[in-house]
């Protein structure tokens, strides 16, 4: 199980979000600088209280549907590496956006414990366009690779909107049962925003031995009602000096809100 992973009741993730890597249009040129970042940002995160960390490739906007480029990949794997070498927490990959057999390979060549995958099971109107699920192919390539790298998926996943008529209990039990995912990933529509507690509510309910997070808007206001129903959180934007999401990290907010994701189990 992946609350066994994480070894807390409560689960606390936090977030490395990457700077533009080479090959995105933002990309500065000094892979030693983003490599320092994320091993700084790695270290405030467990210094503070979190229970795991999962490294986004944030800064590649405007991200593309599918497999991204060689060099993401290869920029993807040093910043993975760079935070295991300075924390003995899990550490998850997140290949924007919804590249899950490249976060595989990351993840089973850098020693990572989990990926996140937008979407694993369905089909979403994106920003980009169509994403669609790839449950057939990521968990065979799993298999292949040999490694114990859990799937943790999102449901009716934030900047995009389901295909026609969609329901939020069904998809979380297809996501589970059919598609095998390891946990599931309540969020709200945009980075930033909270989920709805009804749907991690609705989610909890459709699937009650499931692994469930809420994967975007938690902070210090909102914790206890947002967790009341779920295993814990991957926070992001809300551990951000002044809750700016481009911010680097403010220890202070990560120390308050550990406190209280664990006061909560």
């Amino acid at each position: 199980m992946p609350l066994d992973l994480f070894r807390s009741k409560k689960v606390f993730i936090g977030v490395v979000h990457l700077p533009p890597l080479p090959g995105s249009p933002q990309w500065g040129g000094d892979m030693d600088w983003v490599l320092n970042r994320a091993q700084e940002e790695a270290l405030t995160l467990a210094q503070g209280g979190a229970n795991g960390i999962i490294v986004e490739n944030f800064g590649d906007t405007p991200f593309r549907i599918g497999r991204v480029e060689p060099d993401t990949v290869a920029a993807m794997s040093l910043a993975v590496d760079r935070v295991k070498q300075v924390t003995t927490l899990p550490v998850g990959v997140n290949m924007l956006r919804n590249d899950a057999r490249s976060a595989l390979a990351v993840a089973s060549v850098a020693g990572a414990a989990f990926i996140r995958v937008n979407v694993h099971y369905g089909v979403m109107a994106a920003e980009e366009g169509m994403v669609q699920g790839e449950a057939y192919d990521t968990l065979r390539y799993r298999a292949a690779l040999g490694a114990d790298v859990k799937i943790l998926a999102d449901v009716l996943v934030k900047h995009a909107v389901p295909v026609g008529p969609q329901d939020l209990a069904l998809m979380a039990q297809e996501t589970v049962y059919r598609g095998m995912a390891d946990g599931l990933i309540v969020s709200g529509p945009v980075t930033g925003q909270p989920a709805d507690a009804e749907d991690v509510a609705t989610v909890r309910n459709a699937v009650p031995e499931g692994f469930i997070l809420v994967g975007s808007g938690v902070d210090e206001s909102n914790a206890g009602r947002l967790l009341a129903q779920a295993d814990g959180a991957i926070v992001g934007t809300s551990l951000k000096r002044d809750g700016i999401v481009g911010n680097p990290i403010d220890p202070d907010r990560v120390k308050r809100l550990a406190e209280i994701i664990h006061e909560l189990s």
